[in-house]
This record gives C-alpha cells, structure tokens and sequence, in this order.
C-alpha cells in the first residue's frame, strides 16, 4: 500500500515509525510536515521529528507554509498515485482536491474518542474537564473540523494524577497501533464509516495567547499543574 505520510510532533513519530518498520506492508513514498521553526529558549530553527525521521529512511518531504496555496506540492502529490493518505497531527486542514486525490481516501488519527475533543488539543482538554477515560480514534477525513466518519476507536484510562505530558507518548502508540489495523482492514473493505453523532461533539476553543477560565464541575482544583503544555488553564476558586 503506497502512502503519503502528512505529520508533524512528536505525536506523530510512533505512526510513521510502524509504517516504516521491516517487512511492513506499506510504502511511504512521501511525507508532508510544517516547516522547520524556531524552538526552545535560544530559538534554534529545528526541522520537525517527523523530517528527521523520513530524510533518515530517503523519504521525499514537503514543507509546505500554506499547502492550498502551493500548486508545486499539490502536483507532486497528485504524481504520487498514493493509495491513502495518512494524517496525525499534520497542523493545516486538507483541502478537498487533497482529500480526494488517494484511492482509498484520507485517514487521520486522533487523540480522542470523537464526536468528544474535535480539534486542537484533546488530550489537554480531556484532561482539563475531569475525564477518566480518552483514547484514540481513527477517521476518514471529510473537509469539516475532525468530523469523518469514524473507522476505529481504542480506549485508555486517564490516571488521576496524569498529565497530558505523560497520557500522549502513550496514545501517540495507541494511535500507531490502530492505524496499522485501519489500513489493513480498509484495503480488504472490512470496515464501514460510522458517521459521527453531531449532537454528542465537543470542540475547545484554544489560543497560545490566552488563559483559559472554566467553571465545570469536573475541573479539580489542581488541573493547572497537570494541564501541560498548551493550552493553560485556571479554575475560579
């Protein structure tokens, strides 16, 4: 299965990694990441993890600042003939002439149990509001915000002093794990799309520029040193 990998942190490593191990049976013939930024407190401009670790295995990349806006990329992916294009933790929303172009469509995977946490930082905000339990979910994307239809799903219990800094290494392998599943099944037409519950959907509002106040009952006192990194938050005591 011919695959073009579209990621960026951390997050995404252990899903290009399973893809990229011996005897897989998936090709990445290309790979899609943000650009190389500014990090840490000297500000040294660093390539993405994703990019080491593509470059490291001869794995075209493109860095595309706005990939709608980039007719180079869109043709270089369009060439490709990819059977699916994979999507974790990318940064930018597809385009539909993206979304349409792999025969098997687009599958991102997600670090919720969707319709709950669509968006940016669900592991953070599951956390924020109290959950006791998240997980992963893979998807088959469409041009909304995290709306698919839903493939698979995979549960993970949230310890009651776990922060987002130790819950996502472990759902990033979650995640891994259920793709690989997903792929497998989707090419032998094992699986059908689950359209979401549009009723049931939670979507944070997020902001590196904010602090963010909430007055749920399920936020413990205590979040704010467990809610790391981005987004902060504080609860009115």
């Amino acid at each position: 299965m011919r695959v073009v990998f579209f990621g960026t942190p951390e997050f995404a490593l252990p899903s290009l990694q399973i893809l990229l191990q011996p005897q897989s049976p998936f090709e990445v013939v290309g790979l899609v990441c943000q650009p190389d930024r500014p990090q840490g407190r000297g500000q040294k401009v660093l390539p993405p993890p994703t990019k080491v670790l593509a470059q490291a295995h001869g794995i075209p990349v493109w860095q595309p600042v706005r990939l709608r806006r980039d007719p180079q990329v869109l043709a270089a992916l369009e060439a490709l003939a990819a059977d699916v294009f994979v999507v974790v933790a990318y940064g930018q929303i597809l385009p539909l002439t993206v979304l349409q172009m792999p025969k098997l469509g687009c599958v991102n995977v997600h670090g919720s149990l969707l319709p709950a946490y669509r968006g940016a930082a669900p592991i953070q905000w599951a956390i924020a509001n109290g959950e006791t339990e998240t997980g992963v979910t893979t998807m088959l994307m469409d041009d909304g915000m995290d709306t698919g239809a839903i493939l698979l799903q995979a549960k993970l219990p949230i310890g009651p002093e776990q922060t987002s800094l130790e819950l996502a290494p472990q759902l990033a392998q979650l995640g891994a794990e259920l793709l690989v599943e997903t792929l497998l099944k989707l090419e032998k037409g094992e699986l059908t799309p689950i359209p979401q519950d549009g009723s049931r959907a939670t979507t944070p509002l997020c902001s590196k520029n904010k602090t963010f106040t909430s007055t749920g009952s399920a936020l413990p006192r205590h979040c704010t040193i467990k809610f790391a990194p981005f987004p902060p938050t504080v609860s009115p005591v």
